[in-house]
C-alpha cells in the first residue's frame, strides 16, 4: 500500500522542484504549495498506514495489544497543514501585491534597482 504513495511524493517533489525553478512567481507559488503537499504525503506514509486499528489502550494494558496507526505523523501533517496554507496565504498576497506594484509576474522584468539602461559603476577608486 505504501508504494504508490512513495511513487507519488516523489512525482510531488519532481513538480515542485521544476516549477519552484520558474521565472514566474505564479509558478514558484504553485511549486511551494505542491513541495508542502509532498512533505504531508512523505511523513504520512513513514507513519505506517494502517486505518484498522486506532491507536486506544485498552484498560488494563501498558501499551496497545495489537499494531496500531501512529497518531504523531497525523499530529504533525495537521499542524504542517496549517502552517503551509498561512504561508501560502502570504505568499499570495506579496505575489498579487507585486503584480498590481510591478504589472508582471516574470522574476527577470521586476529589476526596478538594476535597471538595463544604467552604466556599470566605477571598477576603481
Amino acid at each position: 500500500m505504501e508504494v504508490p504513495f512513495i511513487l507519488l511524493v516523489g512525482l510531488f517533489f519532481a513538480a515542485a522542484v521544476y516549477l519552484m525553478l520558474s521565472k514566474f512567481l505564479v509558478r514558484v507559488l504553485l511549486g511551494v504549495v505542491l513541495l508542502g503537499n509532498a512533505v504531508n504525503l512523505l511523513l504520512f506514509t513513514n507513519g505506517r498506514i494502517l486505518r484498522e486499528v486506532p491507536p486506544i489502550i485498552p484498560a488494563g494494558h501498558d501499551v496497545p495489544a495489537t499494531l496500531t496507526a501512529n497518531p504523531l505523523p497525523q499530529a504533525l501533517i495537521l499542524t504542517a497543514i496549517v502552517i503551509s496554507f498561512s504561508f501560502f496565504a502570504f505568499l499570495l498576497v506579496l505575489v498579487y501585491r507585486a503584480y498590481q506594484d510591478l504589472g508582471t509576474d516574470n522574476g527577470n522584468e521586476m529589476r526596478l534597482a538594476e535597471p538595463e539602461d544604467e552604466p556599470l559603476p566605477p571598477t576603481g577608486y
